[in-house]
């Protein structure tokens, strides 16, 4: 067996792991931005000043942002339960400290502080959840698509052959998710009149570096004999072309139906489509190809996976769609934010009731097929991640009420409250954004080059399979070069942050 068949054996036929799993493996992201902040808080209190140190800081990031999770899909994942109780204890740790290490005199009691905290204005032009969401998805994404060619990285965790909730499986539908919470219908303000069809001429300027990438991803893959999934998405398809695909049917859509009911028109087009899946010939096409043998021959039987999951895909990024405009809606307090958060725990308390009868009476969930039960669990997990996000979030604006002065890069900035303004009647003035503060951050460097830092872990993948016979490396190489990959390229999008580089022309 050739080294490409060996690789393509090693990433096929696997059937995920469990919903719980996956749950408290989310749970890490949200606690490792905790613990990052709450480190930086102290800094602040012991030294009165934040970290200005670019170096330190991109250290500091590292290590407690990405490197815990690079040890808890290798090395960590067999104790992965125990993970999050670790750093949660390391977190309680840490907030106890800065609690203990407050000045005397200007100590407030602690009924106060929670007094003033629930009635905290915030800046509610910005919700850092949104970023950090879609940079540790895009950071999640990176670790696996190397990670899976170790023999380190749990079998369960990969992607599911045909039906099963591997990790990777969720990060493709979150990668969507994502996605569609920044896209331009979610961003344009109501009260602006534009023509109806002007964000589609947009998308379809913009989705043009997709389709190149996608293609040139296509010719290396082909020119280098490079070992791949074609059960994943097709011969000549990839996630590229979906990416690009999914973007221009929303906006034709958005333009058709108005986007406050897109979630009418995403679980229209999830039913439908699970429907056709279970009453005609379409799942036996995509599982067995046109001939019932896994033929390959004509350009829709190559990449049937491809094309026929688009559908869910579609409807996942219409439901993001929805979630994205109520989200913006104005919420300048943190009672409002928790009130928020009660709403979309009960949402996602709907949406796994509806994946159980779904896996119960449809079919189980299979990102093969972006079927309805995909759609539910990817939407139901990304709004637990987000659920997360923002509950850190809220954490954090507590802990710096604690220390007057401190500040935490991509957290939320306290805005002064409409009765503290002079003019009657004039919205809360924020107090300053910290994403617009010249602070060193790896979570807003990702941000500003977000298809640069997945397009080099692309690149980087394919060089370290090239160079490396990953499937027989040992547990501490495979470590280092996953440390030196990351960070590599975490260097890279820091350095541009610094000097203030968008590569974005388009």
């Amino acid at each position: 067996m050739s080294q490409k068949q060996l690789k393509e054996a090693f990433i096929s036929n696997l059937n995920g792991t469990s919903l719980l799993e996956i749950s408290v493996g989310l749970s890490l992201p949200p606690l490792c931005l905790l613990c990052r902040g709450l480190l930086l808080i102290l800094y602040h209190l012991h030294y009165g000043k934040p970290v200005s140190s670019r170096k330190y800081s991109l250290l500091l990031d590292f290590l407690v942002l990405v490197s815990p999770l690079l040890f808890s899909c290798t090395v960590l994942s067999p104790v992965l339960f125990l993970v999050p109780v670790i750093l949660a204890a390391f977190c309680a740790g840490i907030f106890s400290k800065i609690c203990s290490r407050r000045k005397q005199e200007t100590r407030v009691p602690f009924g106060q502080i929670v007094k003033e905290f629930q009635q905290a204005y915030l800046d509610p032009e910005y919700i850092p959840a949104i970023t950090v969401f879609r940079v540790y998805v895009n950071v999640l994404t990176t670790i696996s698509i190397l990670a899976v060619d170790f023999p380190q990285y749990p079998r369960r965790y990969a992607k599911a052959e045909t039906y099963g909730t591997g990790v990777m499986d969720l990060g493709v539908g979150a990668f969507v998710f994502g996605n569609a919470l920044v896209c331009p219908e979610v961003r344009q303000k109501s009260h602006v009149a534009q023509p109806k069809f002007s964000n589609l001429a947009r998308q379809l300027f913009s989705v043009w570096p997709l389709v190149s990438l996608g293609v040139g991803r296509l010719l290396s893959v082909k020119s280098i004999d490079y070992h791949e999934h074609t059960s994943e998405y097709g011969v000549h398809w990839n996630f590229f072309f979906t990416l690009a695909s999914v973007r221009l049917a929303a906006s034709l859509l958005l333009a058709i139906f108005p986007k406050n009911k897109s979630w009418i028109v995403a679980l229209t087009l999830a039913a439908l489509h699970q429907l056709i899946l279970n009453t005609t010939s379409l799942k036996t096409f995509l599982l067995h190809g046109s001939s019932g043998r896994d033929s390959r021959v004509g350009f829709l039987d190559a990449n049937r996976e491809g094309l026929v999951s688009l559908v869910g895909y579609l409807a996942t990024y219409l439901a993001s769609v929805q979630v994205g405009l109520w989200l913006l809606q104005c919420r300048s307090s943190v009672k409002g934010w928790l009130g928020a958060l009660r709403v979309l725990a009960l949402a996602v308390v709907v949406l796994f009731v509806s994946l159980h009868v779904s896996q119960a009476h449809a079919d189980p969930v299979s990102r093969r097929m972006a079927n309805l039960s995909f759609c539910l669990w990817v939407v139901a997990h990304s709004l637990m991640l987000f659920i997360f996000f923002v509950a850190t979030d809220l954490t954090l604006v507590l802990t710096k009420l604690l220390v007057k002065g401190s500040s935490v890069p991509c957290s939320w900035s306290l805005a002064k409250p409409p009765n503290s303004n002079k003019k009657l009647g004039t919205a809360a003035a924020p107090a300053g954004r910290e994403d617009e503060l010249p602070q060193p951050c790896l979570i807003s460097a990702i941000n500003k080059n977000q298809l640069l830092f997945f397009l080099l872990a692309n690149v980087m993948t394919g060089a370290v399979n090239i160079l490396v016979d990953t499937i027989h490396s040992k547990a501490a190489f495979a470590l280092c070069i996953l440390h030196l990959y990351m960070f590599v390229n975490c260097l890279i999008m820091s350095i541009l942050h610094a000097k203030n580089i968008v590569l974005k022309f388009w």
